[in-house]
């Protein structure tokens, strides 16, 4: 049995922060677009949008990851906590993966430290909103509530 809350009295309020999450990533994508038009697509420059270093690639898998975010928000069911959580990880991952090759020329996303710590807190922002936005009949949420006595 998985460890996160069925029925979270707070679930909207983290299913709305989790839409909120995925409109950043919408609105910092189409400003990258808009500042990064007509340079290579993972161009290694001094660009910045909102603080944050980004080029046209970069852009575009912003605003991609954005829309699957918004997407799932709007579809529920479940379905956006699964988006948030393994949206969550893959922005872990891409927040290390550019941490270290930041000051490199493996720097595509052209990311810049502030970039870094926008992308992981995203991330943990998204996997706490996964966690207490799971909808469940009223069973599960009783099968739950007695796991979590007994431990």
């Amino acid at each position: 049995m998985a460890h996160t809350p069925v029925n979270h009295p707070a679930r909207p309020i983290y299913r709305a922060i989790g839409g909120l999450t995925g409109l950043y990533l919408v609105v910092f994508g189409v400003l990258g677009v808009i500042a990064t038009a007509g340079d290579e697509i993972f161009a290694q420059d001094d660009t910045q949008v909102l603080g944050q270093g980004t080029n046209f690639g970069f852009s575009l898998l912003s605003v991609l990851l954005g829309v699957i975010v918004l997407v799932g928000t709007a579809l529920g069911r479940n379905i956006d906590v699964a988006i948030n959580q393994w949206m969550a990880y893959g922005l872990m991952v891409l927040g290390i993966a550019s941490l270290a090759f930041i000051r490199t020329d493996a720097n595509i996303f052209n990311v810049s430290i502030f970039t870094v710590i926008v992308l992981l807190t995203a991330s943990m922002v998204l996997l706490m909103a996964g966690m207490y936005g799971k909808v469940g009949s009223e069973e599960e949420a009783e099968a739950f509530q007695k796991a979590r006595l007994v431990l």
